[in-house]
This record gives structure tokens, C-alpha cells and sequence, in this order.
């Protein structure tokens, strides 16, 4: 049987480039799935509403001290949770950045496939 010559690369040759490509690929997939199941948990006014996430993201619980609950100021325990919700957010794309970042130096994350 003959061997094709494909732009420099010998049949070996690409035929390790795709095994190397299919175990890039399984190790992002397994990552990606690490991430969606990690938990994120972030707090504002002091501790007084803690918000968890998980790496989806989907918001999994949040927790307000009821001190903080006061029917005439309803807003500052509206901020708070934006607060806390934003913070797990951005703890969350830390995360995935970091991870991806590890998996492939010098894309930028894989260019934000993720």
C-alpha cells in the first residue's frame, strides 16, 4: 500500500498529531466537566448573604442573616445579593481561565472557547 505524503507530514506523522489532538480533547472535556461540578461561594456586607454557585453557572443556594433583613430597606439587601452573586461569577470565570490557561499556555484560554 502507498503512503501519502500530506503537505510534509508522513502518514506516522499524522497519525500521531490526531492521537495527540483526540488526548487534547478528552483532557478539555474532563476539565470543562471538573469546572461545571466545582462550587463557588462569595459573601457581601461582611458575611451577612453568602451566595453559592455552581461552575455552570446555576445559583445553588444563598444564605441572608436575618439581621440584615429590614422592610424598610429592601435595597441595600438587593445589594448585597447582586454583591454576592457577582462575586461567585467572577470566582467561577477565575477559575475556568486558570484552568484553561494551564491546559494550553499561550492561547489565552483557548481564545475564549470556554
Amino acid at each position: 500500500m502507498a503512503r501519502h505524503n500530506f503537505g510534509g507530514f508522513g502518514g506516522g506523522n499524522m497519525q500521531q498529531l490526531m492521537r495527540q489532538a483526540q488526548k487534547m480533547q478528552q483532557q478539555l472535556q474532563e476539565a470543562q466537566e471538573a469546572l461545571d461540578a466545582a462550587e463557588y461561594e462569595a459573601t457581601a456586607g461582611g458575611g451577612m448573604v453568602t451566595v453559592r454557585i455552581t461552575g455552570k453557572p446555576e445559583v445553588t443556594g444563598i444564605t441572608i442573616d436575618p439581621q440584615v433583613v429590614d422592610p424598610d430597606d429592601v435595597e441595600m439587601l438587593q445589594d448585597l445579593i447582586q454583591a454576592a452573586v457577582n462575586e461567585a461569577l467572577r470566582k467561577n470565570e477565575e477559575a475556568k481561565a486558570a484552568t484553561m490557561n494551564r491546559m494550553a499556555p499561550g492561547m489565552g484560554g483557548m481564545g475564549g472557547l470556554f
